[in-house]
């Protein structure tokens, strides 16, 4: 009684609002936020109004050192489309960087008394994603660099992410629960975008987009005088296969959740996944659910459903490849040019590497990180490969560091997607953990596929993603051991005693 007589006479936000002291607190913050603006700009105003924000976020982040990686994943999904918005000679580049740093440090200070415990990290994937930062390192003694700024801005995505982000996720994302956040996450973002696609081509785009389609992005965002829907990410290829990618994702983690709330939550985000794949008319953007479904089928172990799920497939390739269904629609033709093997685009790219051939045929190591493709155009605009589109992911890496720095990548995926695709059949026991794996399994094949056409896997935000995917992954037994279904209480001794069996 006393408590509610107590609680009953607290004072509520509005009344401490109208006291003297708080009226004077903001009625100075509002002339110091008008004198900003008038002395200094509205930059300045949006700096004192930013300041406090970041404030809040460094003690959110030094406070729960996972948060400094969720936000690295939003960042992911916005950072080279804000760039259409913030003023050309900003450099963004170094945002997810500072982001990822910070979270280590954050990681750091948390254990600053009893140190960090770095054994949940050291894992065959860490090993892995250092050997290939290590070789990539070695890249930049390459004599065939003209522009070491270029190898700077390539290496982030090819491996310097691929090294920060996996220890995090090793250390951090210690539970299901935390991956759920993460898929939560990654839903919420990819449903954004779809929405954003969407209003580009039923609305129509913003000045800033109009501007950037202007000077950059027409030729290849405007076919045919019709739009091909790019969202806020960097451009129409990103956008379609990782909405693909997403989509897959969620299409298994319908069938995985157990509550209806999630359920329709992920059926909405494979839903507006498809419709966004559609609309960006990213032809390679169809391998990712083609394949991706195909190893989740596979991975299930059901003879009656693999064979189900070839049978769908296989509809789905006819009806591209041996119908007209559809071909009005500007969408679904362009889809279907991607089963059409005499398309004059796939013979300008066989063309395109035939040339990269002959060019790479005195440089056994490639010509360096960051001196092909866009970057090239960018950085060394005189140069024989500022002329010469890669395209494919695997042909960047091929041009950019030889047939030693290809083997090298692809050795590192097939045995992280070999291994968990292992780990998945045969040592998963709790089928809702089995099921969310398999979830990541099939997006991250989806994409190795589509990486062919088109250079999606290291790119934003396809490449956090991707590395996080890995790390889950081959962290998988340990999480289905940790997993609340079926191990309610697991206490220090017992982590130690599931890390040296899993050794």
């Amino acid at each position: 009684m006393r408590n509610e007589v107590r609680q009953f006479n607290l004072s509520t936000g509005a009344e401490k609002l109208s006291s003297l002291k708080y009226i004077l607190i903001i009625s100075l913050t509002a002339a110091l936020l008008v004198f900003a603006i008038v002395r200094y700009g509205f930059s300045a105003g949006i700096g004192m109004v930013v300041a406090p924000l970041f404030i809040f976020y460094l003690f959110q982040v030094f406070r729960k050192p996972i948060t400094g990686f969720y936000s690295a994943i939003v960042l992911d999904f916005f950072l080279l489309g804000a760039a259409r918005y913030l003023p050309v000679d900003l450099t963004i580049g170094p945002a997810m960087d500072f982001v990822l740093i910070l979270t280590y440090v954050s990681v750091f200070f948390n254990a600053f008394y009893e140190g960090i415990n770095w054994k949940p990290a050291k894992k065959d994937i860490t090993l892995l994603a250092a050997i290939w930062f290590g070789f990539t390192v070695l890249q930049f003694f390459n004599p065939e660099i003209h522009s070491r700024t270029a190898y700077f801005a390539g290496v982030r995505g090819i491996s310097f992410y691929m090294m920060l982000t996996i220890p995090l996720v090793l250390l951090l994302i210690t539970d299901m629960r935390k991956v759920d956040v993460f898929f939560m996450i990654w839903g919420g973002l990819s449903i954004l975008g779809s929405l954003k696609g969407i209003l580009q081509i039923t609305v129509g785009v913003d000045p800033w987009e109009q501007a950037w389609l202007d000077n950059f992005g027409a030729p290849m965002h405007i076919i045919f005088g019709q739009l091909r829907a790019f969202s806020f990410y960097s451009d129409a290829g990103q956008f379609g296969a990782n909405q693909a990618y997403s989509a897959v994702m969620a299409t298994i983690l319908v069938f995985a959740e157990k509550t209806i709330r999630k359920r329709v939550f992920f059926l909405f985000v494979a839903l507006l996944g498809f419709m966004g794949m559609f609309l960006s008319g990213t032809r390679g953007a169809m391998s990712i659910p083609l394949a991706g479904f195909f190893l989740f089928f596979v991975l299930n172990k059901n003879v009656r459903i693999l064979i189900c799920g070839l049978v769908l497939l296989v509809m789905v390739v006819l009806f591209f490849k041996m119908t007209w269904v559809g071909q009005s629609n500007q969408y679904i033709r362009r889809m279907r040019s991607a089963f059409n093997f005499n398309d004059p685009s796939l013979q300008v790219r066989l063309e395109n590497q035939q040339r990269l051939k002959t060019y790479l045929a005195t440089r056994p190591f490639g010509a360096g990180i960051g001196q092909s493709g866009i970057r090239a155009k960018i950085y060394t605009p005189d140069s024989v490969l500022s002329n010469i589109p890669t395209d494919s992911w695997y042909v960047m890496i091929w041009v950019e560091q030889g047939i030693p720095g290809l083997a090298l990548h692809l050795f590192i995926l097939l045995y992280i997607l070999i291994k968990a695709s292992y780990l998945i059949m045969f040592r998963i026991r709790d089928h809702v953990v089995k099921m969310k794996m398999s979830a990541l399994a099939a997006g991250m094949f989806g994409v190795m596929i589509a990486s062919y056409g088109n250079a999606v896997l290291g790119s934003m935000p396809t490449s956090l993603l991707i590395y996080t995917s890995m790390a889950l992954m081959l962290n998988a037994k340990k999480l289905d051991d940790q997993d609340p279904a079926t191990e309610p209480n697991v206490s220090s001794t017992d982590e130690d005693l599931i890390e040296n069996q899993d050794q």
